[in-house]
């Protein structure tokens, strides 16, 4: 706990915030990846397939009647060796037709693994239901099951999900629109009104002319020449620019879960007394065992005895200073020994008499 608390201080405050390119801080609007979903079929599985699900059952159907091959109605081909399966893929913004994705497999029934698994033809969509790529081929799957006929089972990581690497085709371009808009907006990953203005001060200053307006707390609008060549250039002209953003807000974020307490060096402290100290109650059965007298006709008992031990550790009563710091904390809480419970219990009872000037964020 101890190192843990003076490696953060150390990292915290060990200096002030440096410059960051814009391009780490944000994105030009329209420059996003887009997901793609579709459904599909592994065939090829070593008897590790869907057996008789219903929606499974149905796409072998579709696939068979794709080549000529008409199943009678009632009769249910045995899935074994075949899957249902989810694709997903991202396709990223000026992504081409010809280009490769990698897509990732999951079943979407009861198959036990995908290994050794081929996906047959699979149409890939996007949100507005329009197809953008086209995925096949054998499946890489990293993990492992094994069933024993006595029933034990082995299981290593996720044998049901499994990726093809370049598996899908680009079978259509996003337009991006950025060539045709009014103007280039550049949005910022976290919403700040210091750093926004920041980045369009930047801006402003390469240009030469007040190009740049920071429209709220996340959007920079940028007056740019049309045409997709001379806006290419100049946004990455404008991404590679430094700026120096603001200090996070003062946060506070404990895992509840896992005890885990991390503190930003924006933190401070308002004049305090903090007393923490353990109550410690310990109860020992220790039972007798009574014999009776002879020729007295009793029976051996069992005489309860509890012994009860109460012990309070008492740590000092520290104080924090005004303004008090992250290091001031630390070294606080290092010197009562503090466990990561303990020093949540102490910023809970800071936050509720108004000496914490942070925001507290359970998890």
């Amino acid at each position: 706990m101890r190192i843990f608390l003076a490696f953060l201080a150390a990292l915290l405050i060990g200096g002030p915030v440096s410059a960051e390119r814009i391009k780490d801080l944000g994105a030009f609007q329209g420059l996003r990846q887009n997901q793609l979903t579709g459904y599909g079929i592994v065939v090829g599985l070593a008897g590790t397939g869907d057996d008789s699900l219903e929606y499974a059952t149905q796409a072998m159907k579709g696939v068979a009647s794709r080549f000529g091959v008409t199943i009678p109605p009632g009769v249910n081909p045995s899935l074994k060796n075949a899957a249902a399966v989810m694709i997903t893929a991202e396709l990223p913004p000026f992504a081409k037709p010809g280009q490769r994705l990698d897509v990732t497999v999951s079943a979407l029934g009861k198959a036990k693994s995908l290994r050794g698994g081929t996906l047959l033809m699979a149409p890939l969509r996007g949100a507005d239901g329009q197809i953008y790529a086209m995925a096949q081929g054998n499946l890489a799957v990293g993990g492992l099951g094994v069933d024993a006929a006595d029933g034990s089972k082995l299981s290593v990581n996720i044998p049901s999900a499994g990726r093809i690497p370049g598996g899908a085709s680009v079978e259509r371009a996003v337009d991006a629109g950025f060539a045709q808009a009014t103007q280039l907006q550049f949005n910022l990953s976290e919403a700040d009104l210091t750093t926004v203005r920041r980045v369009a001060d930047a801006i402003n200053k390469e240009m030469g002319t007040p190009v740049a307006r920071a429209t709220d707390a996340v959007t920079v609008a940028i007056d740019a020449p049309a045409g997709a060549e001379v806006r290419t250039a100049l946004m990455s002209r404008i991404e590679n620019l430094l700026v120096d953003p603001a200090e996070a807000p003062a946060r506070i974020v404990v895992n509840a879960r896992t005890g885990t307490v991390v503190i930003n060096g924006a933190v401070r402290i308002a004049p305090a007394a903090v007393s923490h100290g353990k109550l410690t109650v310990r109860i020992d059965e220790k039972p007798r065992v009574v014999q009776p007298a002879p020729f007295s006709k009793g029976e051996t008992a069992l005489e309860p005895s509890s012994q009860i031990d109460v012990e309070e550790k008492g740590s000092p009563m520290f104080n924090f200073r005004p303004g008090a710091s992250l290091a001031d904390i630390v070294k606080a809480v290092n010197a009562i020994g503090a466990s990561p419970s303990d020093l949540v219990a102490i910023l809970e009872a800071l936050k509720q008499a108004g000496a914490l000037k942070a925001e507290l964020e359970i998890l």
